[in-house]
């Protein structure tokens, strides 16, 4: 396999340097020289360069003065300066600026100025790289943004019509004219919303930004308790909330918490508790949202309690999508909380979850 052409440019005003450089180079690169800078620029709008040399000590605009002159219209070449005099300022200036890759003094050992272009092609194919890459990246994201959009959007669309058709049909006291056929469809339509808003949601806690407002405890634990309590009428909440300072957090990412917490609290209860309680507690002050979710619920057994945060665990006891107790992980590394969880299956589960205000 050949080598790469590279294309190296070199400006100085002096004509001998610029054909000692050629003649020693030219076997090895695809060489252009100028003798000024404007004529330099000139060849650097016609052609696509790699690497380019200036000598910094030119009439009118030296090496420096040229690579900062070039940074926008041509970020790419890779710079190198040429100087036969020491001017420390001159060359901590143009580092500071980003305007050269490397400095070599004059007169040039052909061995170092040979392994700096080298080096200099290489930096050259890395940016490049990594620019494709970036590009690549924005083109796969852009399409998994509108990949989500249709799962949220054309997918769910369909499927809320089905759960509504469902509805109408027991208003019509028509649910068991077909034996299980309705209540199996229902069950299928349940759970595929299930996971779409699941999916949603894990999307959404990894692409969101942090947004910080006031929140209300006492209003967003009403809101969520009666919209799970649809689910399960025989589950009954106590809640102790006590909210006396103003709080300010990621409102989605606190919703998304509570919300999980709260739908598995009803979701894993015992089928043969008579009393199916949630107790939701709530103390906020100054620095910190401390809330304790409790159930008397099936449980968890303790040698998954390591493992219930992991993305789609699932243990034979419970059924579910592995996802919603690591979306809840995830939001709460988002907004720098914690939680922490006890359980037994004799007495239920407790999670206790610390989140900070931002006030």
């Amino acid at each position: 396999m050949s080598n790469p052409t590279v294309r190296v440019l070199y400006i100085d005003d002096e004509e001998n340097n610029l054909q000692a450089f050629k003649a020693s180079f030219r076997r090895q690169y695809e060489i252009y020289t100028a003798i000024s800078a404007a004529e330099g620029l000139m060849i650097m709008q016609n052609i696509d360069i790699h690497v380019v040399l200036a000598d910094q000590k030119m009439p009118n605009t030296t090496g420096v003065e040229f690579f900062k002159s070039i940074v926008e219209t041509h970020p790419d070449p890779i710079r190198i300066l040429l100087t036969g005099y020491t001017d420390i300022e001159a060359l901590a200036d143009a580092i500071n600026h980003g305007d050269i890759y490397r400095y070599i003094t004059k007169p040039w050992n052909d061995l170092e100025l040979h392994n700096s272009i080298k080096n200099a092609y290489d930096a050259y194919k890395a940016k490049i790289d990594l620019r494709n890459k970036i590009s690549e990246l924005e083109k796969t994201n852009d399409e998994l943004n509108r990949f989500i959009y249709s799962i949220s959007h054309e997918l769910r669309a369909p499927l809320v019509s089905v759960i509504g058709i469902i509805n109408l049909v027991k208003m019509e006291g028509l649910y068991d004219s077909s034996g299980e056929y309705w209540g199996l469809i229902e069950t299928c339509s349940n759970k595929l919303d299930y996971y779409i808003q699941k999916t949603l949601q894990y999307y959404k806690n990894a692409k969101e930004v942090s947004d910080q407002t006031e929140i209300d405890f006492n209003a967003l634990v009403a809101e969520l308790v009666e919209l799970h309590s649809y689910s399960d009428k025989d589950t009954s909440f106590n809640l102790k909330i006590n909210q006396d300072v103003k709080f300010v957090g990621d409102a989605y990412r606190i919703e998304v918490i509570m919300s999980n917490l709260i739908s598995n609290a009803i979701k894993y209860q015992k089928t043969s508790e008579p009393n199916k309680t949630v107790n939701i507690e709530i103390d906020v002050d100054a620095h910190n949202a401390h809330i304790n979710i409790n159930d008397n619920g099936m449980g968890i057994l303790k040698e998954h309690l390591e493992k219930i945060f992991m993305q789609f665990f699932k243990s034979k006891m419970h059924h579910g999508s592995g996802l919603g107790l690591f979306i809840v992980k995830e939001a709460l590394n988002k907004i720098n909380g914690t939680i922490n969880v006890n359980s037994n299956i004799e007495d239920g589960t407790t999670f206790k979850i610390t989140i900070p205000n931002a006030k």
